[in-house]
C-alpha cells in the first residue's frame, strides 16, 4: 500500500469514535474502502488540476511547436534565464509554453503560470482603469490632473489625464530624476517618494501636448487619480473591477515590495561567471510592477476583442492615435503604440525592469495576440513576439521586397542609387555638429572610404552618398537623410527621419579642455528640486561629477559653457554665468529630464 494513503488512513481511524469498530468485520471493511476512497480524490483532483507536464506535453502536440522552438531554442535550458509565451487566436489561447529556468537557485523551470514582473505592458492597465471611471462619470478624460491631486506643481500650464496617458504631459521621467537625484534602480522605491520628487518640480520639459517624450511620472500620477477617486488602492481597484471579473487569478499590482508571489519568476543579468541577479524593489504602480503570467495576459487579450470589463467604445478610445496641438499624430495611442509590421498594423507595448524584459502585441484584424516574458536582461522579446506572429501570420504578411516596393510607390521611402564620392570631397564633410533643441553632439569622419556619422562611442552608422551633398543613412531600420550645407557659416547638417521636421546641428569646433579653463567650473552644485548635490572636480581635460551614492561621471567640453558625457545620468551640462561673467549655476538634461538646474554653492 502507497505510504500516503497508509498515512491517510490511519489518520481517519485516529479520529473516528471508538463505537463504530465495535465489530470487527465492519472495522476491517471500512479499512479496505479508505485506500479506494483515497485513490477517488486524488484521480478526481488529477482531472480538476491538469499538471504542468501535461500542458507542455499539449504545447508539444500543436502543429507549430517545432517552429516556435526554434525562436525559442537558446532559452530552453534549465540552467539559464529563460522564457514564457501565449498565443491567443480567435478569442481562444491556442499556444503556452516555458522554457528555461525561472529561479537559478533551485532550478525552477518557467511555465505558461509562471509570475513575471512586466514593467512598462502595465500602462495599459493603468489608462484601462482611468475609462473605466470615466464611463461610471467620475471624471473625465480631459480633466487636469490637480483636480485630484493638488499637490501637483501649477506650471501655469493645464496638464490633463489625456496628457499623461499618450506622454505628451511635458513632466520630466520619474526614473530619470531618481537616478540623477542620487537613487539607484534596486532601492526601494515607493509611490510616496515619487510623489514628493513630483511635488518638487519647478519646470516643464515642454508645453503640454507640444511634443512626445516618454514619462512614467504621467501613469504613477494616473494611478493615483485612480486611488483617490475609487477610495480603493489602486490594487485593490484593478482586482475588483478588472483581473477577478477576467479570472486573472494570477495577477496583481505589486505596490508591496516585501510581499510573497507564488510561483515567480526572477530576473538575471549575464557576467563573467554566468548570470547574476538583478533585484527589484519597486513599490510603486501605474508606470509598472504588474505582475502576471502569459496565461492570464491572453485573458486580457481576449477582452479586447470580446469585451466583458469596459466597453467597445473603451477600448476604441485607448487604441485611438493620440494627437499633439498641432494636429499631427506620433504613433502613439493610450498606454500602447500602434505600429506596422510586414503591412499589418499591430498594437503593442514592451517593458523592461531590472533583467525582465516584455513584449506584448495585439493584430486586431487578424485576431491574433502574442505575449513573450523573459527574465534575463539580454532578451529581446519584440523579435521573439514579432517571429511567433510570423508563424501564425503567414499567408497576410508582405515580403520585404514588396514592403520596399509598396513604400517607394507611396512616397513613404525614396527609391535611391548611391553613388560613388572621392574622398576629398568627404572630407570637407567631416567635423562636429552641434543640435540646439537636443543639446547633443554628432561627429562626421570617413573610416576606410565611408563618411560615419558617429553618436559617440561604438554608436555610429555609414552613410551612402546619394548626391553630392545628401546622404543615407545604411545598416539602420528608419528611412533616414542626412543633408551638409557647406555655404553656410558655419556649416550646417540637416537630417530628416520620414515626414518628421528636419533637425539641423551647426558645425563648431570642440573646445580642449585644460586644468587653467576647467578650474572656474569647480565647486558644489545643488537641486532643490532633487533635494540633492553634487561635488564638480576640474581634471586636466575633462570635470569629474562626484555624488555620494554613484561612481564618478566625467564630462568633456564641447562649446563654450556646454560640455557633454557618454553616460546617460548626465547627458549634456551647460553652465551658467552672472553679469560678472562668473559660473553661477548649472542646467543638465538626459534624454528624458531636460535642462533641470543646480545652483552654485
Amino acid at each position: 500500500m502507497d505510504n500516503n494513503i497508509l498515512r491517510f488512513t490511519t489518520h481517519l481511524a485516529s479520529k473516528t469514535p471508538a463505537s463504530l469498530y465495535q465489530n470487527s468485520k465492519v472495522r476491517f471493511q471500512r479499512l479496505l474502502l479508505l485506500p479506494t476512497l483515497a485513490l477517488m480524490c486524488i484521480s478526481l483532483s488529477a482531472c480538476l488540476a491538469e499538471p504542468e507536464e501535461t500542458k507542455s506535453a499539449n504545447a508539444e502536440q500543436s502543429p507549430y511547436a517545432s517552429q516556435i522552438a526554434q525562436l525559442f531554442a537558446e532559452y530552453d535550458d534549465l540552467t539559464a534565464p529563460g522564457a514564457a509565451v501565449a498565443v491567443v487566436k480567435d478569442g481562444q489561447t491556442i499556444f503556452s509554453k516555458g522554457y528555461g529556468s525561472a529561479n537559478l537557485e533551485y532550478d525552477i523551470p518557467v511555465s505558461p503560470s509562471t509570475v513575471f514582473h512586466i514593467a512598462s505592458v502595465s500602462k495599459q492597465f493603468t489608462v484601462f482603469s482611468i475609462l473605466l471611471l470615466a464611463e461610471e462619470g467620475k471624471l473625465s478624460f480631459d480633466d487636469d490632473v490637480r483636480k485630484y491631486i493638488p499637490e501637483v506643481p501649477d506650471f501655469g500650464e493645464v496638464i490633463t489625464l489625456r496628457h499623461l496617458a499618450s506622454h505628451t504631459s511635458g513632466l520630466r521621467d520619474q526614473w530619470s530624476l531618481l537616478v540623477m537625484a542620487g537613487w539607484r534602480f534596486d532601492d526601494v522605491i515607493t509611490k510616496e517618494h515619487i510623489m514628493k520628487l513630483v511635488e518638487k518640480q519647478k519646470e516643464l520639459n515642454f508645453k503640454p501636448g507640444e511634443e512626445y517624450l516618454y514619462s512614467n511620472t504621467g501613469f504613477t500620477l494616473l494611478a493615483e487619480v485612480v486611488a483617490r477617486v475609487s477610495e480603493q488602492t489602486f490594487a485593490e481597484f484593478t482586482q475588483d473591477k478588472i483581473f477577478a471579473p477576467l479570472g486573472m487569478d494570477s495577477t496583481l499590482f505589486y505596490d508591496d515590495h516585501q510581499k510573497i508571489v507564488k510561483n515567480r519568476a526572477y530576473s538575471y543579468a549575464p557576467n563573467e561567471d554566468g548570470y547574476q541577479k538583478t533585484v527589484l524593489s519597486y513599490a510603486n504602480v501605474g508606470a509598472t510592477s504588474l505582475f502576471t503570467t502569459v496565461e492570464d495576459l491572453s485573458l486580457w487579450a481576449m477582452n479586447f476583442e470580446n469585451v466583458k470589463v469596459g466597453s467597445e467604445s473603451l477600448i476604441e478610445e485607448m487604441n485611438t492615435l493620440a494627437v499633439l496641438n498641432n494636429g499631427e499624430t506620433f504613433g502613439g495611442a493610450y498606454g500602447q503604440f500602434v505600429s506596422q509590421h510586414k503591412g499589418l498594423e499591430y498594437i503593442q507595448h514592451g517593458g523592461a525592469d531590472a533583467g525582465y524584459r516584455t513584449f506584448f502585441a495585439r493584430f486586431p484584424e487578424q485576431g491574433l495576440a502574442v505575449s513573450v516574458f523573459n527574465n534575463v536582461a539580454t532578451a529581446n522579446p519584440r523579435n521573439l513576439a514579432l517571429g511567433v506572429a510570423d508563424i501564425f501570420l503567414e499567408d497576410a504578411l508582405t515580403s520585404s521586397a514588396d514592403m520596399e516596393q509598396a513604400n517607394a510607390q507611396s512616397g513613404k521611402t525614396k527609391a535611391v542609387e548611391l553613388i560613388e564620392l572621392d574622398e576629398a570631397t568627404l572630407a570637407t564633410f567631416e567635423g562636429h555638429y552641434w543640435n540646439e533643441d537636443g543639446a547633443y553632439s554628432r561627429q562626421m569622419y570617413i573610416q576606410d572610404g565611408v563618411l560615419m556619422y558617429s553618436r559617440g562611442g561604438e554608436n555610429e552608422s555609414p552613410l551612402g552618398p546619394i548626391s553630392n551633398d545628401t546622404f543615407k543613412m545604411l545598416e539602420v531600420d528608419v528611412d533616414l537623410y542626412v543633408q551638409f550645407d557647406t555655404q553656410s557659416t558655419p556649416n550646417q547638417m540637416i537630417v530628416t527621419e520620414g515626414d518628421e521636421a528636419p533637425t539641423i546641428s551647426i558645425a563648431y569646433e570642440p573646445l580642449m579642455g585644460t586644468e587653467e579653463n576647467l578650474a572656474e567650473y569647480a565647486g558644489t552644485y545643488y537641486s532643490d528640486e532633487l533635494s540633492t548635490s553634487y561635488e564638480l572636480i576640474p581634471g586636466e581635460s575633462e570635470i569629474v561629477f562626484r555624488h555620494s551614492r554613484h561612481s564618478d561621471v566625467s564630462i568633456t567640453p564641447i562649446k563654450d559653457n556646454m560640455f557633454t558625457s557618454e553616460q546617460w545620468v548626465l547627458n549634456s551640462v551647460r553652465f551658467e554665468r552672472d553679469e560678472n561673467n562668473s559660473v553661477t549655476g548649472m542646467r543638465v538634461t538626459n534624454g528624458r529630464v531636460r535642462n533641470l538646474y543646480f545652483e552654485r554653492r
